[in-house]
């Protein structure tokens, strides 16, 4: 293995020199004795919990219609809204610190203090970046004390819970309590006290039971949940208001009256401990509002008649809804119940009361239309754990949606509008920062709060040390290495095709086109351009066999597929009129699962000539003549690899829009072995409705891509094994590191007992859906852009990897990281390797934000979670047919 030791590496087997080795790095946030270790946090011994019934909440029981002298329907389980809590001597999100217990469930420990592991690389050209990160600093290194708090007799009303807790303020000195946790800078008397208070708004007395749960100091993570409840107390000094889980200004909204929408700004927030110092990342959001209420989508549905029952049911079911009411909180829809309505009853604290009563009451609202289905939305499964009951009830005229439907996201002017708010460049975006940043500094409630708790928030923007790697080489012919460009500042050689072949290319001479009839000229216009972008990359395409449809149907379509595959052909093309996703569906249907056979589907729109100049097609003739020869088997082109016996995996998952209780995971497999410049495919898709359906699936998978492997170079098995696991959600990390990755281990073993060689495995988390937003002088970094350090985090193998060029807004790094490293290689080999496989994926002649196996597993799960609703045929596993 050849060693580089310059700046910036050379494409080809030159791998970057191995850098020196860094001192782990204890907590610097909280000032302590450098030589305590971190603790575990302590939590709280389990209480039994009331469900609470605050202003926000919704009603927790069934209802029941009120009609004299029926027999009530049957009961059944249902549950108020889930709540977040907590206070200031105020408030602040988090029952029983759910919400920011969400900073330690992700907190699996890959890296080991006493780790001798490298993680920062050398290779690339260094240079300093921006962040959207600020230190977080406490002036000295006074404990906090964590209680538990009770009430006698129970509270359920959060407005209570924190009138009672300020009445005991003179006791107990600042807090902040989230309802069910107390933080306090004052030691109580003993371990467990209780305190008689009366509540001035109802008179009653109540005793508060608070028992000593723990410590709080730097080394320990609580300390970071602590961190989060000040600093969102802080924003609440903003008068922001609390739309879900982050904070929002509505009187900074943008109105967008065309088309019954308002965008509203906000914040996303979160502080952990990074590399030397506690940091916050604050990231800029948008959420997008309704200006109707989902009644108003209830009557549209309910006007057109016919099976207007199942319209509204597709229109409102998986969209989240905001309370216009109370905390304006947000819920998921599942379900609409016809014959549920505000007229019926449910049972409030033992006393049956119907739902316009309950609103009546408890908010002055009085409901238009008592006869409107209701909504159910269902409760979190943290939330029904901790005693919730399932369902939530909501009243259509009294809930907005949120975000955006597929139909609205078909406007081009809509998605163009709202771009125009959201996507901003990188100096707005700072500009934005720094401006939250000032805000939270003189809002005098905002900055009480950080003085009080000795807490300093740094008002710039935190550096980062960088490194830019040198430009990929593309190659186009699989001996002649002249036919190569270099990917440029940009990443993106979609030009270069103009004068290069395609590395390698499969003749289509078998193939079919179907075609609506009245669009046969649009079909042979396009099929001129096609041919001509085929001949400029050395692909022969002949004519295909014409088929006429008389009407585009999915039925008809079908038909004329079962027809066209008897006589088996390459390739089948389908014209279709838009882009209906039955007619999309059922095409697909017919091709991967009942038949084994590549089809192309394309929109008349796509192929029709900008003022009926047939030379505008080109752009689109060139990379649809690149898809259909990668559905035949093809290669575009290459990168020089340095590993020469290697599998590399990406794994993605995808919800089935038909079945919410199942998702699809998607392997797709890359294998290089035996000398073989180009990549051999393998894929396969299971459907699973549980983590440990997807581990055994997932390990299955691996042990049939290294069939699939032995298949393709004459026997043997890769030296190493590198897996790119995409679709990790919020909280999963600690499984994928407990189970699928030993599951995968364990099958390795197994596959690799009689080899000379052991199973060499690195397991990679991706992340492309993160807060980090990077920023090179007030522009976006150029692809190859590393960040290894300060950002990143100590119990982790990590790294930021910037991969593509956007021409709008500002672009998103991707977070990797590596759970698992037994390949031998060096940060900056495993990170260089990594930024190569982002220029493989062959639907989009540049590079993309990911490892191209994994943008592959995802096009696959979501081709069988869209469309198929099934596993697809194996005999299309070795070819990307799903592009």
């Amino acid at each position: 293995m050849c060693v580089n030791k310059a700046r910036g590496h050379t494409s080809g087997q030159n791998w970057p020199s191995l850098g020196q080795q860094q001192p782990q790095q204890q907590f610097q946030g909280w000032k302590q004795p450098q030589q305590k270790p971190p603790q575990q946090p302590q939590q709280p011994a389990p209480v039994q919990q009331q469900p609470q019934q605050q202003p926000q909440q919704q009603p927790q029981h069934q209802p029941q219609k009120q009609q004299p002298q029926q027999q009530p329907p049957p009961q059944t389980e249902s549950t108020g809204a889930v709540q977040r809590r907590g206070a200031t001597g105020g408030e602040a999100p988090g029952r029983g610190g759910v919400r920011n217990q969400r900073v330690l469930q992700d907190i699996v420990r890959s890296r080991p203090l006493d780790s001798k592991v490298v993680k920062q690389g050398k290779t690339g050209t260094p240079i300093m970046l921006k962040t959207n990160y600020f230190r977080v600093q406490r002036r000295d290194d006074e404990a906090i004390f964590q209680y538990r708090v009770d009430f006698n007799p129970s509270v359920e009303s959060i407005k209570l819970m924190h009138s009672i807790i300020q009445n005991l303020k003179g006791t107990i000195g600042g807090y902040i309590f989230d309802g069910t946790q107390l933080f306090t800078r004052h030691k109580l008397r003993s371990e467990e006290v209780e305190i008689t208070t009366k509540e001035s708004t109802t008179g009653n007395d109540y005793i508060v039971k608070l028992r000593k749960v723990g410590v709080v100091d730097g080394t320990n993570e609580m300390a970071f949940v602590i961190f989060n409840l000040i600093n969102r107390r802080a924003m609440a000094g903003l008068k922001l208001q609390m739309i879900g889980r982050n904070y929002f200004d509505p009187v900074a909204k943008v109105a967008i009256s065309q088309y019954g929408i308002e965008l509203y700004p906000g914040y996303v927030t979160s502080i952990r401990q990074h590399e030397q110092d506690v940091l916050m990342c604050a990231e800029i959001t948008h959420r997008v509002m309704r200006t109707d209420t989902c009644y108003t989508m209830f009557k549209q549905c309910a006007n057109q008649g016919g099976n207007w029952r199942d319209n509204y049911k597709r229109a409102i079911l998986g969209s989240v809804v905001m309370a216009t009411y109370g905390r304006n909180n947000t819920y998921t829809i599942a379900d609409v119940e016809f014959n549920t309505s505000p007229e019926s009853a449910f049972d409030a604290a033992g006393t049956r009361v119907t739902f316009m009563q309950y609103y009546k009451d408890r908010y002055n609202i009085t409901i238009r239309d008592p006869r409107q289905p209701m909504l159910v939305s269902r409760a979190k499964q943290r939330d029904i754990r901790a005693g919730k009951s399932e369902l939530i009830y909501l009243v259509p005229e009294l809930v907005r949606a949120t975000g955006i439907t597929d139909e609205m996201r078909k406007n081009f002017n809509l998605m163009r509008t709202l771009a125009d708010h959201t996507r901003l460049t990188p100096d707005k975006r700072i500009q934005r920062l720094e401006h939250f940043n000032l805000r939270l500094q003189q809002s005098k409630e905002s900055s009480e709060i950080f003085q009080f708790w000795k807490t300093e928030l740094d008002r710039r923007l935190v550096e980062v040390p960088a490194r830019v790697l040198r430009p990929e080489e593309i190659f186009f012919h699989p001996s002649q290495e002249n036919y190569k460009v270099t990917a440029g500042d940009v990443a993106d050689w979609q030009m270069a095709f103009r004068n290069n072949p395609m590395y390698i290319s499969i003749p289509l001479v078998n193939w079919y086109f179907i075609v609506p009839a009245g669009s046969e000229k649009l079909m042979v216009d396009f099929m001129q351009c096609l041919k001509q972008a085929a001949r400029g990359m050395r692909f022969q395409i002949e004519d295909p066999n014409r088929v006429v449809i008389q009407n585009d149907s999915p039925a008809v379509y079908v038909e004329s597929l079962n027809q066209v595959v008897q006589r088996d052909p390459q390739l089948v093309m389908c014209l279709v009129s838009n882009d209906k996703a039955d007619r999309y569906a059922a095409i697909k249907k017919k091709s991967c699962v009942d038949r084994a056979v590549a089809t192309q589907v394309i929109k008349a729109r796509t192929i029709t000539p900008k003022g009926g100049n047939v030379r505008t097609l080109m752009s689109v003739a060139t990379k649809v003549a690149i898809q259909l020869n990668c559905k035949l088997g093809g290669i575009p082109w290459v990168l020089k690899n340095p590993l020469t016996s290697v599998m590399v995996i990406g794994f993605d998952v995808c919800h089935d829009t038909r079945d919410k209780s199942k998702s699809f995971g998607a392997m797709v497999a890359s294998m290089y072995g035996g000398g073989c410049k180009h990549p051999k495919f393998f894929s396969t898709v299971n459907p699973h409705t549980s983590g440990e359906e997807l581990s055994n699936f997932m390990a299955q998978n691996v042990i049939k891509a290294l069939h699939s492997y032995r298949n393709e170079f004459a026997g043997t098995l890769p030296q190493r094994i590198i897996v790119y696991r995409d679709g990790v959600g919020e909280g999963q990390l600690q499984y994928v590191y407990q189970h699928e990755i030993t599951a995968m281990k364990e099958k390795l073993n197994i596959a690799f007992k009689d080899q000379p060689n052991a199973s060499r495995l690195t397991f990679c988390v991706v992340s492309k859906r993160i807060n980090t937003r990077l920023f090179q002088g007030g522009q976006n970094p150029l692809p190859g852009t590393i960040v290894d350090d300060v950002i990143t985090l100590p119990e982790r193998n990590d790294f930021f990897l910037v991969s593509q060029s956007v021409r709008q807004g500002t672009v998103s790094p991707t977070s990797y990281n590596i759970l698992r490293d037994e390949s031998g290689l060096t940060a900056d080999q495993l990170q260089l390797y990594t930024y190569k496989q982002t220029h493989l994926y062959y639907n989009w002649s540049g590079t993309v934000g990911v490892p191209a196996v994994c943008q592959y597993a995802h096009k696959l799960a979501f081709l069988a979670g869209q469309h198929l609703h099934q596993a697809p045929n194996n005999l299309l596993e070795k070819k990307l047919y799903y592009l």
